[in-house]
């Protein structure tokens, strides 16, 4: 046996290496690219309209049904700077979600199969338009009702002064809870689509889905019953949109079958 063949190949190791290294620098780049997207974004906005008219901007369903005059209070002492710099940066990343998601997508497309991607496309672009939808949702409806709601059993002997960052902690906690309410749809054409569950099991179980409703809207939202019934009340509607999609949808393992078929009828 010559010393060549005696020697192991040295490249075999390493190739797995390399390729794990590869993607954690693609992974980099993607990331790096998406924070910067959302930093130039910030800064636009931070330098007009401002960090303080974007907050005034969020702020505005609670002073709508403040008593007239009356003014949210900061009990930090930089808490006048950093809440709207927090508000200014999560605009920014709203602003910047396209360009986010696809550079997310790009990252992933490669390791996926055809029809997958086929797949993905429209699902990141309905759930980001469906969570949009559902902050949106909050801030005009949801917010202006509870708010009015809340203040209408004040009492007249007080003023009520809310904390901004108190504030801004609620709103975050109801624009994720409202944003996920509104991707029931996606999570049921999934379901469906995946194989996992039917259309009919998902009918079955609708009166346990409508209980979960209320017990998720009782947990994330104000003990308020309006609050509760506008967190449950569209969840259970949106889970019927669902179903109806769903209907319309074709399972993978179904699919599957059918091509397969289809091949086989092509090669006799």
């Amino acid at each position: 046996m010559s010393q060549a063949d005696a020697t192991p190949p040295q490249d075999t190791p390493e190739q797995p290496l390399e390729g794990f290294m590869s993607h954690l620098i693609e992974l980099r780049n993607r990331l790096m690219k998406a924070i910067v997207a959302v930093l130039g974004v910030f800064v636009i906005i931070f330098t007009y309209p401002g960090a303080a008219v974007i907050y005034d901007f969020l702020a505005q369903p609670m002073l709508a049904s403040l008593p007239h005059g009356t003014r949210m209070i900061a009990t930090g002492v930089i808490t006048p700077f950093m809440v709207p710099l927090k508000v200014t940066l999560l605009a920014a990343f709203l602003l910047a979600l396209p360009y986010v998601l696809y550079q997310a997508w790009a990252f992933v497309a490669p390791g996926l199969y055809r029809h997958e991607q086929k797949l993905a496309v429209p699902l990141i672009v309905s759930s980001s338009l469906l969570f949009l939808a559902g902050m949106a949702f909050c801030y005009f409806v949801v917010f202006k009702t509870v708010f009015a709601f809340i203040q209408s059993f004040a009492p007249q002997s007080i003023t009520p002064a809310p904390d901004i960052e108190a504030y801004l902690n609620f709103v975050m906690t109801m624009f994720i809870a409202f944003g996920i309410t509104f991707e029931v749809p996606i999570v049921v054409v999934v379901l469906v689509r995946m194989g996992i569950m039917t259309v009919q099991k998902l009918r079955d179980i609708r009166g346990y889905v409508i209980v979960l409703a209320f017990v998720i809207a009782a947990i994330v939202t104000p003990p308020d019953v309006i609050s509760q019934f506008m967190l449950a009340l569209p969840l259970w509607i949106l889970y019927e949109v669902g179903l109806i999609l769903a209907r319309y949808v074709k399972p993978r393992q179904a699919e599957d079958e059918s091509e397969a078929d289809d091949s086989t009828d092509d090669t006799r």
